[in-house]
């Protein structure tokens, strides 16, 4: 059984640093990309970042471009999220997703198949 479980989600001022990581179990995703979402209350869940298997390709949304950065370590089948110059904005429940198909990019919410759970970001001005 797949299981992406997502961590290093807190609260932190604006201005601030977290670390999310999100660790996949039951298969490798070496070849798949890999991103994180994020959903704010009242709003639609986003695209925030994806990482290609090799990690040699990765997207960005405009709006957290040059503030975060997205990495993975297929040793241990991990995904990560730098966030820096965090704003209040930012605040959301983030998710890891995983494809199942190799190899083709993505930054559609409904091309990933398998989900995290989600951790919380807060971010106070």
């Amino acid at each position: 059984q797949v299981q992406l479980v997502e961590s290093g989600g807190g609260l932190v001022q604006a201005g601030g640093s977290l670390r999310l990581s999100c660790a996949a179990s039951g298969r490798t995703f070496r070849n798949n990309y890999m991103a994180w979402f994020r959903q704010a209350p009242g709003k639609e869940r986003e695209f925030v970042s994806a990482i290609s298997g090799s990690a040699v390709s990765t997207f960005y949304a405009d709006s957290v471009k040059g503030r975060f950065t997205i990495s993975r370590d297929n040793a241990k089948n991990t995904v990560y999220l730098q966030m820096n110059s965090l704003k209040p904005e930012d605040t959301a429940v983030y998710y890891c997703a995983a494809r199942s198909i190799p190899s083709i990019p993505s930054i559609t919410l409904s091309d990933y198949d398998h989900w995290g759970q989600g951790t919380q970001v807060t971010v106070s001005s």
